[in-house]
């Protein structure tokens, strides 16, 4: 018997980024605890492959594609989910883009507007067409993907954690703003998991080698471990964890290494 702390059974779930990686664990865990979910990314095949998959393993799933860093394309996402299922439950904003690296003295200016319109707004965009129908139902989850960037300073991946330090941000002030009318809002911050994203880290030998040097489990974190600190959020059982940010990084951000 399912437990109710974890049941999910009637909520619908948007997940944006959802088509691989730590996007899809995350909605394949919801699925299995009863949430309808809807996988969304910027290429219509890879999503509709996900959503099949959950659908072949006796879960509910729809594919709807969208660049998040276009407001009409959320909307359409947005619009498409309340046609299909009547209601957005939960919202995890999973999807970001790292496009530059480099010292804050060479970063441009369309590239910073790049990067806060992709990472940052489109969580705010997001936040403002589905979370007045949360409060209507006196429930809604709003969990944002942020990173241990934003919590450390690094001098070449300083603008990622800039945008990512922003999302802590604006969840603490969703949770300010909304937790007496039945919302949560918080970020989950991962450190190097085997993402696609995350490639070029995990498969450069001295980038591994300090990584492990560096973090207390040795080791990079697989997809899905993040899955259950998903649905923990997502479900009754987070109803009191709020404006928080929680690192998933094996002990990285507490070690003195």
């Amino acid at each position: 018997m399912m437990s109710s702390l974890f049941d999910l059974r009637g909520k619908v779930a948007i997940i944006t980024g959802s088509s691989r990686g730590l996007g899809l664990a995350s909605a394949r865990g919801m699925a299995e605890h009863g949430a309808r979910v809807v996988i969304s990314g910027r290429k219509a095949e890879p999503c509709e492959l996900a959503a099949a998959e959950i659908c072949a393993a006796g879960g509910e799933a729809i594919a709807v594609p969208c660049n998040i860093g276009r407001k009409e394309e959320l909307q359409a996402l947005v619009n498409a989910t309340v046609a299909k299922w009547g209601r957005v439950d939960i919202v995890m904003a999973n999807a970001a883009i790292h496009p530059w690296i480099g010292s804050v003295l060479d970063l441009k200016e369309d590239t910073f507007n790049k990067f806060m319109q992709v990472n940052v707004q489109s969580s705010i965009w997001l936040g403002q067409m589905t979370v007045p129908g949360m409060i209507e139902r006196g429930y809604g989850r709003f969990i944002v993907v942020a990173s241990i960037v934003g919590l450390l300073g690094d001098p070449v991946t300083g603008t990622y954690g800039l945008t990512k330090a922003a999302d802590m941000q604006f969840v603490r002030n969703m949770a300010s703003e909304f937790a007496s009318k039945g919302i949560t809002a918080n970020c989950i911050a991962p450190g190097t998991f085997k993402t696609e994203m995350a490639r070029s880290q995990w498969e450069d030998e001295e980038m591994t080698k300090w990584y492990f040097s560096r973090n207390p489990s040795k080791r990079f974190g697989e997809v899905e471990e993040i899955a259950g600190l998903a649905v923990m959020l997502a479900s009754p059982s987070g109803g009191y964890i709020n404006g928080q940010t929680i690192a998933v990084d094996g002990g990285h951000t507490i070690s003195f290494h």
